[in-house]
Formats: C-alpha cells, sequence, structure tokens
C-alpha cells in the first residue's frame, strides 16, 4: 500500500520580514533533507485577510520607522505577559475564524508557528480540540511572553538563553529544544567569489555589505553611510534597500554613490552570494540577517537597533564576538582598515568560523522537525 507523504503547516505573520523568511528557510531546509515531506507556508493574516491583512502589516512598518521607541515600549511593558484567553479569542473572532477551516482542507502532520500570533490562535484551536502537533520557532534571539503557550508540543530556540528566558514564563525545559534559527540552504554552503562577481559587475578588492532588512530600513540621518563612501577608491560598498523603493532612489540620487566601486540594489534573492563575496556586512540586526551572516561567518556592525528584540539580538552577537555595534565614524575606520589588511582580515574571519561551528549547525532545526515528526 502506498504510503502517504508528510505534511508541514508552517503559520507567519508579515510584521517585519524575518517570521516569513525562516518559515521559508526551514520549509526547503526540511525538503532538502527529505524530499517526501510536503510543505506549505502562509502568512496566516494576509491569506485570511487579503485586504486588511496587508493594510495592519504596512501601519506596523510605519510604527516602526517613525517611533520605534514606541514599539520598544509595548515589547517591554508586555514582556511577560502572554496571550490570554481573551485575547486569543478577540484575535480569533476579528481576524481568524477561518484557520480551522484552512488546517481542516490541508491535514498537516505537524504545525509550525514562528509568529506569536499564528502559535496563539493554533493553541486555541488544539485547547477546543484540534489534534495536530504544534512545533513553535522563536526567530530572535530573545522570548516574549506572547510566545508562551502550555499547547505548544515542542519550542525550538536559538540559544540556550533564550531556553531559559522561556522556563521563566512558564515553559518546562522538556519542551524547549536548542536548534538555532533555521537560514535557507544557500546559506549552508559557499559560492564560487569570482563566479559571483561577475554576476554581479563586482570588483575583486575589500567589500562592504550595508542592508536594512527586508524592508530597506536605510536611514542615514547621522551621516555614516555617506562617511562610508569616502573609503570608495579603497573599499567596495553594496548597499542592498531591499523593498524600499524611496531609500533606493535616495541612495542613487546622492553623488557621492555614483562611483564604479558602489553597486546599490533593491531586494534580491542573492544574499547568500554577496555575504559570500563581502569581508563585512553592516546591517539591522534582525534575528534572520543576524543568522544568516552567522551562517556565513561574517563579521557584523548593527546600526540603529530596533528597541525590543532588535536589541536583544544585537546583545548576543556583541556579546558572543560575532560583531560590533556600529557607534560612530571611529567604528568604521578601525573596520574598513582592518578589512584592507589580508592577512588581518583572513586571521579574524577563520576565529569566526571556528567559533561558529561551536555554537551553530545550519541544518539543526529542519532536522529536529523530522525527528519530531517521526
Amino acid at each position: 500500500m502506498h504510503k502517504s507523504k508528510k505534511r508541514v503547516l508552517l503559520l507567519s505573520e508579515g510584521f517585519g520580514s524575518g517570521h516569513t523568511q525562516a518559515a521559508y528557510a526551514l520549509a526547503v531546509g526540511i525538503r532538502h533533507l527529505n524530499p517526501d515531506v510536503q510543505t506549505k507556508v502562509l502568512e496566516l493574516g494576509k491569506f485570511l485577510n487579503p485586504v486588511l491583512g496587508p493594510l495592519i502589516v504596512s501601519a506596523y512598518r510605519k510604527t516602526v520607522t517613525k517611533q520605534p521607541k514606541l514599539v520598544g515600549h509595548l515589547y517591554r511593558s508586555n514582556y511577560k505577559r502572554s496571550l490570554n484567553r481573551f485575547a486569543q479569542l478577540a484575535l480569533h473572532r476579528l481576524f481568524y475564524t477561518q484557520t480551522s477551516q484552512v488546517i481542516t482542507q490541508l491535514k498537516p502532520d505537524a504545525i509550525v508557528c514562528t509568529h506569536p500570533v499564528p502559535n496563539a490562535v493554533v493553541a486555541r484551536l488544539k485547547r477546543l480540540g484540534l489534534n495536530v502537533p504544534l512545533f513553535t520557532l522563536i526567530t530572535d534571539y530573545d522570548a516574549h511572553g506572547t510566545w508562551a503557550s502550555p499547547e505548544v508540543n515542542k519550542y525550538l530556540v536559538s540559544t540556550p538563553i533564550v531556553k531559559r528566558k522561556l522556563m521563566e514564563h512558564g515553559v518546562p525545559d522538556s519542551r524547549i529544544e536548542v536548534t538555532g534559527i533555521p537560514v535557507h540552504p544557500d546559506f549552508w554552503t559557499s559560492c564560487d567569489k569570482d563566479e559571483i562577481r561577475k554576476q554581479f559587475n563586482l570588483n575583486a578588492m575589500p567589500t562592504v555589505l550595508i542592508m536594512g532588512g527586508g524592508w530597506g530600513l536605510l536611514n542615514d540621518e547621522n551621516g555614516l553611510f555617506e562617511y562610508m563612501a569616502g573609503y570608495r577608491d579603497n573599499v567596495q560598498l553594496i548597499f542592498c534597500a531591499g523593498n524600499n523603493e524611496k531609500a533606493k532612489e535616495r541612495l542613487e540620487n546622492n553623488p557621492l554613490f555614483r562611483h564604479p566601486n558602489i553597486k546599490i540594489l533593491g531586494f534580491t534573492r542573492e544574499i547568500n552570494k554577496l555575504m559570500d563575496v563581502s569581508d563585512l556586512l553592516i546591517t539591522k540586526p534582525g534575528g534572520m540577517t543576524c543568522t544568516e551572516g552567522l551562517s556565513k561567518g561574517i563579521p557584523m556592525l548593527f546600526y540603529e537597533p530596533i528597541p525590543g528584540q532588535e536589541e536583544e539580538n544585537c546583545e548576543y552577537f556583541v556579546r558572543n564576538g560575532f560583531g560590533e555595534l556600529l557607534m560612530d565614524r571611529e567604528t568604521i575606520d578601525r573596520w574598513f582598515k582592518l578589512i584592507q589588511e589580508p592577512y588581518a582580515a583572513g586571521e579574524y574571519r577563520r576565529s569566526l568560523l571556528t567559533k561558529r561551528n561551536e555554537q551553530y549547525n545550519p541544518e539543526r532545526c529542519s532536522r529536529a522537525v523530522l525527528q519530531l515528526m517521526q
């Protein structure tokens, strides 16, 4: 008799690009390790509410951009609180009434949530009788109380510190596994640098990759990017503006950035290649981007962390020696000089890779989900 394929449903939300990126990375990783497993990724709110969902995400994005301190205050003030039953019911009634029908239709053997909201919605359905294992992947280097639900069968977390924080929220030790945050299999290996340079029309010289996350939050109010452009004769700069067309145009229209050694890109699915060819990554400290940088063993400078998760992510990577907070021009001078010294830069990179191998395996999360489904 033919055995039906196992199915994994991965549920996310579009608040920041990292949650959904993590879901896709895990889905591809699972299929890479076991092609017989079927996966489906849904941004649940957008899927169930195609008009209202994107409007809410857009409002959140504007708040993050214009009032980051408010975002941080809300994050901190509710840090220890889980979503209570009333909040879960309200979410269900307002936005997620069709969730159980979606699950019934797709018949998953396991559900993985990469955002607290679908996690709370599925947890409520489990409390009402849904009999599908729920695995929850926390996509940052911190654990907010909204992640905590007694109905979750297993939490997959980035570090032992996050495990401890979850336990402080009341989650038993036995239901938490430290797996690291998954990255797409493209980040598991390296590509040929010469081929990448040909593809992107890059020069063979010290290279800095500057990213603002999937939303391309490349603000330069303090003039640090313009200051970096002063190194353009000796250091190649690659700006990734993500989906932010305004940021891309602003950079392109600035005469300082019109130079053969400066490349300005919009959204690309080939960040893995750009990291392979770069000597330094300057980025917002989103959980996914930091983990992708970690998997590539590239030194990182973090700028303008959004209060809340990004601050916690930044603190973890700085404390463990994988990066540094970009404070001022002196930080730029120090790092841009280092990457122009091949021996010193090579030694630093090798030490990072050794440390990474001790702390992180990019396949581990995908393997953990497959193991849990057996």
